[in-house]
C-alpha cells in the first residue's frame, strides 16, 4: 500500500510541477525553447518517463500518468492566474476540461508504453518508439507552420528520448526504425482530427 501512496503522491507532484514549469518556461524562455515548453509531445513523454519508472505492471502506469497530465492542467492554469492576472475560472472552462481529457488519453498511451519501453519483443519496440513518435510528428506538423526552430528541437529530443530509454544499441536502432512508421501514422491523425 505504500508503494501505491508513493506513486500517487509523485504523480500528483510531478502534476504540479509539470503545470506550473511549463508556464513558467514559457514567459522566461525565447522561442523556440518557451515552444519546446508547451509542447503536447513533450507532456506525453513526461507520462511515458513516470510510466518508466514505475514497477508493477501497466494498469499502475496508466493511472499515474493520468493523475500527472490531469492534475498538471488546471495547475498551468492556476500559475497562469499568479504570474499574470488570469481569471482563475480558466482551470475549469471547456478548454481546460478537453485538455484534461487528452491527458487522460495520453496518459492511457504513453504511461503504459514507459512499462513496456524496458520490456523485450514487439511490446518493447513499440513502447520505446512511441515517445520518439509522437515527438516526431509533433515535429513535422511544426515544421509545416514554418516553426523550423522547434521542429528540429524535437525532433533531436525524439531520438534523444528513445536513446536514453533503449538499454542496448540495437533496442535503440529498433525503437527508432518503429518510431517512424508510428510518427507518419500520427501526423495522418493529427491531418483526419484537423489539427495538423
Amino acid at each position: 500500500m505504500t508503494d501505491d501512496r508513493r506513486l500517487a503522491a509523485v504523480a500528483v507532484l510531478g502534476g504540479i510541477l509539470l503545470g506550473a514549469v511549463d508556464f513558467a518556461l514559457q514567459k522566461l524562455l525565447g522561442y523556440p525553447w518557451a515552444n519546446l515548453a508547451n509542447s503536447a509531445a513533450v507532456w506525453a513523454v513526461a507520462a511515458f518517463a513516470l510510466g518508466y519508472r514505475v514497477r508493477g505492471g501497466v494498469l499502475r502506469a496508466a493511472v499515474a500518468a493520468i493523475v500527472l497530465l490531469v492534475v498538471a492542467v488546471p495547475v498551468y492554469y492556476v500559475t497562469a492566474t499568479v504570474w499574470q492576472d488570469d481569471n482563475l475560472a480558466n482551470a475549469w472552462a471547456p478548454t481546460a476540461l478537453l485538455w484534461m481529457f487528452f491527458g487522460v488519453l495520453a496518459g492511457a498511451v504513453f504511461g503504459p508504453a514507459g512499462v513496456w519501453a524496458r520490456l523485450a519483443g514487439w511490446r518493447g519496440a513499440v513502447g520505446l518508439a512511441l515517445p520518439g513518435a509522437v515527438l516526431f510528428t509533433e515535429a513535422v506538423r511544426l515544421a509545416r507552420r514554418g516553426e523550423a526552430a522547434t521542429a528540429v528541437l524535437e525532433a533531436v529530443l525524439g531520438i534523444v528520448v528513445i536513446a536514453a530509454a533503449g538499454r542496448t544499441w540495437r533496442k535503440r536502432a529498433i525503437g527508432l526504425a518503429v518510431a517512424v512508421p508510428l510518427a507518419l501514422l500520427g501526423f495522418v491523425g493529427y491531418q483526419v482530427g484537423g489539427f495538423a
